[in-house]
């Protein structure tokens, strides 16, 4: 793979000190080689492609860690909705990356915006709904785009699971019933995961029937994935709290609308929020608390915050957007930053690859001419894994 040098440029690298100076980056192999001030730029003629950087803006792709891309695809109805099996609310088994199409111009578009990882969710209409996969957005065929899968598995509370089943007069249409059936497919899923542990340490015991619904969760209550619950009210973040801590479960809480009202009380918890979508309209009784000061109320409460355009309920081309508003809010640029790229890859458990720039990491990286979080700024360039997805067209 051509080593790339991007210099004349501002770098935010976004790491633990936040680190930013005029200077260089130099990629090679899919991975950031180096990175560095000015006077210490590198011989160009070591370098297959050299970028003037004209003095502008060198971030790390950008993240949403929760979307719905190529689940809901662009333009579509029916035909290109594969988010939600609401035919059964418990639904563990179903993988994000059997109904993601990479095709769908929306990825075009996310690129172009400088995302350049998310993480695909099935929908909420379901108590259990499935299984995350966190992917790069440029690429063809979703095996060769994939992070890691599954990421989490997706719960769901409050009123759309109520919503989608009171239709169907099933269960569940109340929060009670919304708890229960999560409890009891998480009470079969411990037995059957005893069971196993069992027959492998004894000869004499039998393993469980194969339950390719208990055996997805087999990761999530062995700690190896963490537990996204969809959750609006303050009381539905505090019983995925409950359930969480009943089952020893890593929790992660998803749009979190009422977070910022309970902030004193979840800073102690210790859980992140994953903060959004805040620039869509109160259209039910569960978003009535809905600001775009979200984010900075998490933050100053020592919240890790990650900001979701939750995608389509936003395109994903508005993540920088919100993030922008954010910023209008009160939330330092710095942070609001952060939000969109380190926050929503430590969230993930990809701190290591993604999110900042530093030596190793993957070379996943965003030229702008101004400040990303100034709303006139432009993106110039993007890179994901080093290969060079889009430049734009003077």
């Amino acid at each position: 793979m051509k080593k790339t040098l991007i210099k004349n440029v501002h770098v935010l690298t976004v790491n633990q000190t936040d680190e930013q100076f005029f200077g260089f980056a130099a990629f090679a192999d899919g991975k950031i080689e180096t990175l560095g001030p000015a006077e210490k730029t590198p011989a160009e003629k070591e370098f297959d492609e050299v970028i003037d950087g004209r003095e502008g803006y060198l971030l790390p792709g950008m993240i949403d860690v929760h979307s719905h891309l190529g689940l809901y695809e662009d333009s579509l109805g029916f035909e290109g909705a594969d988010g939600n099996e609401d035919t059964d609310p418990v639904t563990p088994h179903l993988r994000a990356i059997d109904g993601v199409n990479p095709m769908d111009r929306s990825f075009r578009e996310t690129i172009e915006a400088g995302v350049t990882t998310v993480a695909v969710s099935p929908g909420s209409a379901n108590p259990i709904g499935g299984q995350i996969a966190a992917i790069k957005t440029a690429g063809r065929r979703l095996d060769d785009m994939v992070l890691r899968a599954p990421l989490a598995i997706k719960f769901a509370l409050g009123e759309n699971p109520k919503s989608v089943y009171h239709e169907k007069d099933e269960t569940p249409v109340t929060r009670m019933a919304t708890a229960a059936l999560i409890r009891e497919q998480l009470y079969k899923a411990r037995e059957y995961l005893a069971r196993k542990d069992r027959a492998e340490g004894d000869p004499d015991e039998d393993a469980p029937d194969f339950d390719i619904k208990l055996e997805a969760l087999v990761p999530l209550l062995r700690g190896e994935i963490d537990a996204h619950f969809h959750a609006h009210r303050a009381d539905d973040i505090f019983t995925a709290l409950r359930i969480a801590r009943e089952f020893g479960l890593k929790p992660v809480i998803v749009h979190g609308t009422e977070a910022h009202l309970v902030a004193d009380l979840l800073a102690g918890e210790n859980v992140p929020v994953i903060s959004g979508p805040y620039l869509t309209d109160r259209s039910k009784p569960e978003l009535r608390a809905l600001t775009e000061r979200s984010p900075l109320l998490l933050h100053q409460a020592g919240i890790e915050t990650a900001i979701t355009v939750d995608h389509p309920e936003l395109p994903l081309r508005l993540l920088p957007m919100a993030a922008q508003i954010a910023v209008k809010a009160g939330l330092s640029a710095d942070a609001a930053l952060r939000a969109v790229t380190a926050a929503p890859a430590l969230i993930a458990g990809l701190g290591a690859r993604i999110g900042s720039l530093a030596p190793g990491m993957d070379a996943d990286a965003v030229l702008m001419d101004g400040h990303p979080m100034r709303f006139e700024s432009r993106v110039s360039v993007v890179w994901i894994d080093g290969a060079q997805q889009y430049r734009r067209d003077e």
